[in-house]
């Protein structure tokens, strides 16, 4: 079965693992799905995460993280889509609640946070808001 958009597969199963107060989601695995979960364990929204080989293209294992029973993630939304792109200079990148989230941009220079892009005065396609 072909995805239309698997990166808002990836924020979907996130998402709902975290509703439902899930330990961990496996999810399937690519360099882009990699760089935004680096960027969340970076970031505290999730305690860590492991790259099972399945023989295929490979799992990744994100372990969810909790604060008084309430997930650390309070809210995901996938900015950028296929039918509508979204691409900001580094002046014009979103900022998430106030600076309180995090825009999450794929750059020339790699994906990365919109702090980060403006620190390397580097724009590119707006992917995710969390929060």
């Amino acid at each position: 079965m072909s995805m239309t958009d698997p990166i808002s597969d990836f924020l979907t199963r996130v998402r709902n693992a975290g509703k439902a107060k899930h330990k961990r989601v496996d999810i399937p695995s690519s360099n882009l799905k990699k760089a935004i979960t680096q960027i969340l364990v970076e970031q505290k929204y999730i305690s860590s995460f492991t790259v099972l080989d399945d023989g295929k293209q490979g799992v990744l294992r994100i372990h969810l993280k909790y604060n008084s029973g309430k997930s650390v993630i309070s809210g995901l939304r996938r900015v950028s889509r296929p039918g509508i792109r979204l691409y900001r200079t580094s002046d014009k990148l979103p900022r998430v609640l106030g600076g309180l989230g995090v825009a999450i941009v794929s750059t020339s220079k790699g994906v990365m946070t919109d702090i980060q892009a403006r620190k390397q005065h580097v724009g590119g396609e707006v992917l995710a808001f969390i929060w």
